[in-house]
This record gives structure tokens, C-alpha cells and sequence, in this order.
């Protein structure tokens, strides 16, 4: 069925994904790159134009504003979506097509022949036969993570400014950069923000409310061999890439893997490997929902690469592990409140909430754990960070209705 918002929603979405935004974890700026800016601009400017109030794009790249109050003592409800795109696939050049009317068979890719999405490739599209389906053309994602949170909360922004009939009080949204490299909480968000608590649109499937996530630590090992010519190396030469090499193959290969793991299994992911056999640098994302867990991959980690270390002693491994975000459910649990009152408003829309451990992490998950309890809401994008990436049109106009509903309900008590 259509709604009202089904044309507001694709046309900001196919605009929004055009723009490329994709993030950078190797950069030290903040954003990690310019070009997440120029969206950032645009939204500040149609914020204007639509009449929020308090617009600003910080120096830390996030654009701020507000939808004033229409009821007083309602508690203030912050709502955000990160622009940018995930570093992991292509993300240039970005052409949206929209699949009208989706008759529940195999979509085709213009760009991309050999490609195909199915319902046997992605199970919830068998649910989605006569929605309108947005995916890319094949040779990129399509970045509806996250610019349907984007698009939907551009939509529920509008309408509640455009209908101040509607009961809620005062609304902060946010659009953050440099989520998918886990930069996207600047510690001066927190205030910059003020609310009492707030929510990322940032989930796939619809009905789903989610108040935890993996727990997650980064980590960088560095491997330094011994260099020379090759044609003299004999017993002289320690090739950092055979020691890089090693270290990954000591590792869990069957189990501990994203490709091996799921539910509530944490793992340790190698996502990089860089240099040549003088320096090596293996890249590392430990994940698990508990922290003795998480620590305990890290000790892991650390004593495979002292294993490695021992059987070369020329070789200098050294392995740097950092903290990135932690489960949100540490703080939530305290308080499900802002959880309950999500629960309610989707219960009021016809659909039963349900509440998944988030295989990653939001930009709430950093908010919580500073002090803004955020948990996180579906937007109906699915198979992220690929080519095969979708989105139903439909679905973004039922995270919008919630997005309403939520304020509302908050604000009638």
C-alpha cells in the first residue's frame, strides 16, 4: 500500500545516495573527508528552508537543528542518521534505480550482468513483493546505510514542521559524519546535542528496536622484517609479509571469524593487510557482546603474535589494541524507557517490536555509553556494505510513521 510519504522518501533517497560521502579511516581530519560535507551543506539548507530553527553545521561536521515544541514538559528526543558510506565497497558515482512494484523475482543490475538479487540471496525480500525497491546500479553500494535514516528523518522533519498540530516536544536532530570508521560521536556532541535521551535511525528490518550491540576494540600489528637484495638474502633476510602471513593462519580460521560466527559470537576480523617484506601491517576489528570476551581476543591476538615474535628474533611484531565503542546495554538496561517508548509507538502502528543484538555498532552505542541513551530503529535497508544493497520504499515510509508517532507519544505521556 502506498502512503504519503512513499514520494518524498525515494526522491530524497535516490538524491541523497547520488552524493558521494564514503568515509576514510586512514584520514586524521574531522570529517575524515571533505566530500561528506557537501551533503551535510545540503541538509543544512533544506532544514532552513523547511523552516527548523537552530541550523548549524559544527566545526566537527555534524549539522544540528531543532523542531521547537508544539506541547511544553515533553522531554527532548534527539533523533540521528550518519551520513557517510561505508570505506569497504565502492562508493563513487553512485546510480540509483528504482524496482516499482517489485513482482517477488530476481532484480537485475544494469551496470553489473553476471549480478542478481534474490529472495534466496536475501530471504526478507520474498516479504516485499508490490513495494518499490531502491537499489544501486551493480558496480557500488548503495549507501541506504544510512542515507534512508537520512531521508526518513528529513521526511518526519518536514511534516512535523509543516503540521504544528501535532503534540511533541522539543526534537534535536542530528546528522553525524564518519560512523562507519567510528568517528562519528565527536565528545562534544553529548552537550551539543541536549536532550534527555535519543535515537539512531540506523536498522534494517522493520519492527526491530535494538538497545545492544557488540562491544569493540580495533587493533594494529606491525610487523618489521630485516631487508636485502634477494639475490644475497640467503640467511639474512626476515620477510615480514611470511611472518604477517603466519599470524593470520595461527589464528582461528573455523571459528572466531565473521564467516564462521553469528547470534552472540564475537570474533577477530583481518580487514587489512598492508606493506611489503621489509614492514607489514595487518589490520584487526575484535567484536563480542561481553567485555571478558572482547578482552579475552585481545589476549589472543596478542599471544599469537608473541608466538610469531619468538620464532624470529630479528623480527621486531608489535600489536596495539584500542577501544572503539561498547554494548549499549550496559547503560540501557538501567533505564529501557527510551526502549519502552519505541516498543509502544510501534506497537501503536500495528507491528510487534522486536529486539536483536546488533552484529555492530551505531553511533548510539558511543552516545550511550557518554550519557545519551540511543537506542537504535529500523529503516528497512538491508544486505549493506555490497553491490546487492536494497531498501523498500515502503519500509523507510513505516520508519518515518514511527519517527512521528515516537514524538507524539512522548509528548502525551
Amino acid at each position: 500500500m502506498r502512503t504519503e510519504f512513499d514520494r518524498e522518501l525515494e526522491e530524497r533517497l535516490v538524491r541523497y545516495a547520488a552524493i558521494d560521502t564514503q568515509s576514510d579511516e586512514e584520514s586524521s581530519s574531522a570529517p575524515s573527508t571533505s566530500i561528506q560535507l557537501e551533503l551535510q551543506q545540503l541538509l543544512a539548507a533544506e532544514l532552513t528552508e523547511m523552516g527548523a530553527a537552530e541550523v548549524r553545521l559544527t566545526d566537527y561536521g555534524v549539522v544540528l537543528a531543532t523542531i521547537p515544541a508544539t506541547v511544553e514538559g515533553a522531554p527532548v528526543i534527539g533523533l540521528l542518521a550518519h551520513v557517510d558510506t561505508a570505506p569497504q565497497f565502492h562508493a563513487a558515482g553512485v546510480k540509483p534505480v528504482v524496482h516499482r512494484n517489485y513482482n517477488g523475482g530476481t532484480i537485475a543490475f544494469a551496470d553489473a550482468p553476471g549480478l542478481s538479487l534474490t529472495p534466496e540471496v536475501s530471504p526478507e525480500l520474498a516479504k516485499k513483493a508490490g513495494h518499490d525497491i531502491i537499489t544501486a546500479s551493480g558496480t557500488t553500494l548503495l549507501g541506504a546505510d544510512d542515507k534512508a535514516g537520512v531521508a526518513v528523518l528529513m521526511t518526519a522533519a518536514r511534516h512535523l514542521l509543516a503540521n504544528p498540530s501535532i503534540p511533541h516536544g522539543r526534537i534535536r536532530l542530528a546528522f553525524t559524519p564518519d560512523e562507519e570508521v567510528g568517528r562519528g560521536v565527536d565528545p562534544r556532541l553529548p552537550k551539543d546535542l541536549a536532550v534527555d535521551f535519543a535515537y539512531t535511525f540506523d536498522g534494517s528490518t522493520v519492527g526491530e528496536i535494538e538497545y545492544e550491540s557488540f562491544s569493540a576494540d580495533g587493533a594494529v600489528v606491525t610487523v618489521k622484517g630485516v631487508s636485502i637484495h634477494p639475490g644475497t638474502a640467503k640467511d639474512k633476510m626476515v620477510n615480514a609479509l611470511h611472518l604477517a602471513a603466519k599470524i593470520i593462519q595461527t589464528l582461528p580460521q573455523v571459528t572466531m571469524t565473521p564467516e564462521t560466527t553469528d547470534g552472540r559470537d564475537g570474533f577477530i576480523h583481518v580487514y587489512e593487510c598492508r606493506g611489503g617484506s621489509a614492514e607489514a601491517t595487518l589490520k584487526f576489528i575484535l567484536r563480542d557482546f561481553e567485555l571478558e570476551g572482547l578482552a579475552a581476543k585481545g589476549n589472543l591476538l596478542r599471544q599469537v603474535c608473541a608466538t610469531v615474535a619468538a620464532t624470529e628474533l630479528r623480527a621486531e611484531i608489535a600489536c596495539e589494541i584500542k577501544p572503539q565503542y561498547r554494548n549499549m546495554r550496559y547503560w540501557l538496561e538501567g533505564d529501557m524507557r527510551p526502549v519502552d517508548l519505541a516498543r509502544s509507538a510501534c506497537r501503536d502502528l500495528g507491528i510487534e517490536p522486536v529486539s536483536v543484538a546488533i552484529r555492530g555498532g551505531t553511533d548510539g552505542s558511543r552516545l550511550t555509553e557518554m550519557g545519551v541513551p540511543c537506542p537504535n530503529l529500523f529503516t528497512g535497508m538491508h544486505e549493506i556494505h555490497g553491490p546487492l544493497e536494497w531498501v523498500s520504499v515502503q519500509d523507510m515510509a513505516v520508519s518515518a510513521k514511527l519517527c512521528l508517532r515516537l514524538v507524539e507519544r512522548a509528548a502525551l505521556g
